[in-house]
């Protein structure tokens, strides 16, 4: 830390440090904050150095406002804050302050000398987010090919597999590796230039150039960089203008043996409105598909969530969620959200009747891919029983069993009400499916291969 002026000095600059750790968070303030380091406080302007570029834009970015409020605290003279590039050990990098200043109370943020040609990810490119890294993405069949095809196109340092082509259904994660491939590039190699942007904003960008007539730039900026990042390109489909310049930009990273990452809903050869040649190109690299989640995957997931959000949630309401909604992960963490914000605010416990009642639209909608007839007839082929004993008033145990399990699933997984699941068994009375769901229940606990055989129908039945 160089010397302080204006009474700025490292006991306030030390106090400062702990109020950004605790307002912005541990995780936070360890990934961006934390090689923040008092340069100078004059008149009424504060400076920080940071050791990158690209660490300087996403505070800047991102949390400016939040070190001007905590700056502030400690002298109210402060109105500008000054960013500015000097590597660990060295000096400050002519050309790379960016300063924040404040006019009718809205922060304007400038680059005060910029080199030629120079473009920061910010003017083009989005920001990577933080929640979005490898360590926090969990891992299951589904995923294990992307996942493992992700880390290693991040950590090599020839390209591995160009392109690398994520596909699968909304909300499995595949932006998520994206930015996680950014996260991991930019640690290992911070002058590594890595853009991620969605289709749609590339095809803006493109657009935008064709108006102004400045094709050259745009080609110019999105072939200077080291990594792209294209999330859901079906996007471009049918757009034949954007189509070709994309095929171009994509001819010439990879001429250049730089690295492409290219995410989509369907895989290369199933998109529509896509032109062939395109398609091809996709389609030459590695393609890993993510499956849709498995019971076990969603559970590990939610239970990762809770830990992060720092909540305590019952097993069995978790137990609940994984079960009952299966679309994506991301309508599965609001219904965690929402649940956790409910019992905070209404000042309610966590329980799975709880769950029932606050996340009753989404269950609802989860209902309607899974209906007790669905269940009756997978527990009866597992069983080897034809599906009319389901309904028989027989009480041998070679059916009463199979048919208490499948009234278990039934309360499990739907949202029926117990008669309601009692008429679909032949009109049975409401008592005899809470005893059968009691008595798989206590069967669960005694018996371990039982239970396994109980979650192994219900992967069946989510499947």
């Amino acid at each position: 830390m160089e010397k302080s002026v204006s009474g700025f000095d490292e006991s306030k600059w030390s106090s400062l440090k702990k109020d950004l750790k605790k307002t912005v968070g541990d995780s936070a303030y360890n990934n961006w904050l934390k090689h923040l380091s008092y340069v100078a406080l004059e008149n009424d302007t504060i400076t920080f150095s940071v050791p990158t570029k690209f660490l300087r834009d996403w505070i800047v970015n991102n949390y400016s406002d939040t070190i001007k409020i905590e700056s502030k605290k400690y002298s109210e003279q402060i109105d500008v804050i000054k960013f500015v590039v000097k590597p660990n050990g060295g000096r400050i990098v002519p050309g790379t302050t960016r300063t924040i200043k404040s006019s009718d109370n809205h922060w304007k943020s400038t680059l005060d000398i910029r080199s030629n040609q120079q473009s920061t990810q910010s003017e083009f490119g989005a920001p990577l987010d933080p929640r979005f890294t490898f360590d926090n993405f969990v891992v299951g069949k589904p995923n294990e090919l992307a996942f493992a095809a992700s880390e290693r196109v991040a950590e090599a340092d020839k390209v591995s597999f160009n392109p690398l082509f994520l596909y699968g259904g909304v909300g499995l994660g595949k932006t998520h590796l994206m930015h996680a491939i950014g996260w991991k590039i930019k640690q290992q190699q911070p002058d590594r230039k890595v853009i991620y942007l969605s289709a749609e904003k590339f095809m803006y960008q493109f657009v935008r150039a064709l108006r102004y007539k400045d094709t050259s730039a745009f080609k110019e900026q999105f072939r200077s960089i080291d990594v792209l990042m294209i999330d859901d390109v079906q996007f471009i489909s049918g757009k034949d203008n954007t189509q070709e310049e994309f095929f171009h930009t994509f001819n010439a990273l990879i001429e250049q043996n730089k690295q492409i990452v290219i995410s989509a809903d369907k895989s290369p050869s199933d998109l529509d409105g896509v032109q062939d040649r395109l398609k091809s190109r996709l389609g030459c690299g590695l393609v890993a598909d993510i499956h849709p989640t498995t019971y076990e995957l969603r559970l590990g997931i939610l239970i990762e969530k809770a830990q992060k959000r720092g909540v305590e949630i019952p097993p069995k309401v978790l137990e609940f969620i994984s079960h009952r909604i299966i679309s994506n992960v991301r309508e599965m963490e609001g219904a965690l959200n929402r649940l956790v914000a409910h019992a905070t605010l209404v000042g309610t416990s966590i329980s799975v009747e709880t769950a029932q009642i606050v996340l009753q639209d989404l269950l609802k909608s989860s209902n309607k891919k899974i209906t007790i007839e669905e269940i009756q007839k997978k527990v009866a082929e597992h069983f080897n029983i034809r599906i009319t004993d389901m309904h028989s008033p027989r009480r041998s145990r070679s059916v009463a069993r199979p048919r208490q399990i499948a009234m278990y699933l039934a309360k499990s997984i739907t949202s029926r009400s117990l008669p309601e699941i009692g008429r679909k068994f032949g009109g049975r009375d409401h008592t005899t499916v809470m005893h059968a769901v009691k008595k798989i229940e206590e069967l669960k606990i005694q018996d371990v291969s039982f239970n396994e055989d109980i979650e192994l129908l219900k992967r069946l039945i989510d499947s």
